[in-house]
């Protein structure tokens, strides 16, 4: 993807969450418990924790609990003053995830929940991973997830549809990405992820890869069941 466009698309995320933060934050009040694992099993009482792309800090409670050091960080600036509201007692900042304002080797771990299918060419998500590297310490932990987008008959058929459009020079994005109108905003961007293609990227930022999967979130039929709610993981090790 040319870079000038990956810019454009990173900034009108930025600008859609924006706009939809309120909407945003009431569909994801909520933890969600099948997700709970990949905090219990791996945060340790008194660790620096970094959650990247925390948006309305949803997942605060789960970290208060292991009474970490926590640092929340999200590019919205709508998002993190909803956070800031929800949980005045904790640290949350407005930083960009591709350029993070923190020191080398300052976390034990960095999670990343549903943040790197939102960052436009491989480029720019390949960056983000070696950013999160940085900021670990040696051994530190990256938990990251993103959507499995090609669960759902409604959204494999978005992919397949830009794919064909990029074939005949149509598109101006990569194969697997795919812009759909989501919480309101139109237009919004998404890379299509497999479990391969976020294994190897993970490894090639420099990580070693030490669990991964697959998990079921919000599994019962709601009128919101048309979004993907499966997730890929990764568990690796700087």
């Amino acid at each position: 993807m040319d870079k000038n466009y990956a810019e454009e698309l990173f900034e009108k995320t930025q600008e859609d969450y924006s706009l939809i933060a309120e909407r945003f934050s009431r569909a994801r009040d909520k933890v969600w418990d099948e997700m709970r694992f990949l905090f219990d099993d791996y945060l340790i009482e008194g660790e620096r924790i970094l959650d990247l792309g925390c948006g309305n800090g949803r997942f605060y409670e789960l970290f208060k609990n292991k009474k970490v050091d926590y640092v929340g960080v999200d590019n919205s600036k709508e998002l993190i003053e909803i956070a800031k509201r929800k949980f005045p007692n904790a640290n949350f900042q407005t930083s960009n995830a591709l350029s993070l304002s923190f020191p080398n080797d300052c976390f034990d771990k960095v999670y990343a929940v549903a943040v790197l299918h939102h960052i436009p060419s491989r480029e720019f998500r390949l960056q983000l991973l070696k950013e999160a590297k940085r900021v670990l310490k040696q051994e530190g932990l990256l938990i990251l997830t993103v959507w499995n987008l090609w669960q759902l008959k409604r959204t494999r058929k978005i992919i397949y549809r830009f794919a064909l459009k990029k074939c005949f020079g149509r598109s101006k994005l990569d194969f697997k990405d795919i812009l759909m109108k989501w919480e309101g905003a139109e237009n919004c961007y998404f890379h299509c992820f497999s479990k391969k293609e976020l294994e190897k990227l993970t490894k090639e930022a420099g990580f070693k890869v030490k669990r991964k999967g697959e998990v079921l979130v919000s599994s019962r039929k709601t009128k919101r069941s048309k979004w993907p709610n499966s997730n890929f993981y990764i568990v690796a090790e700087k």
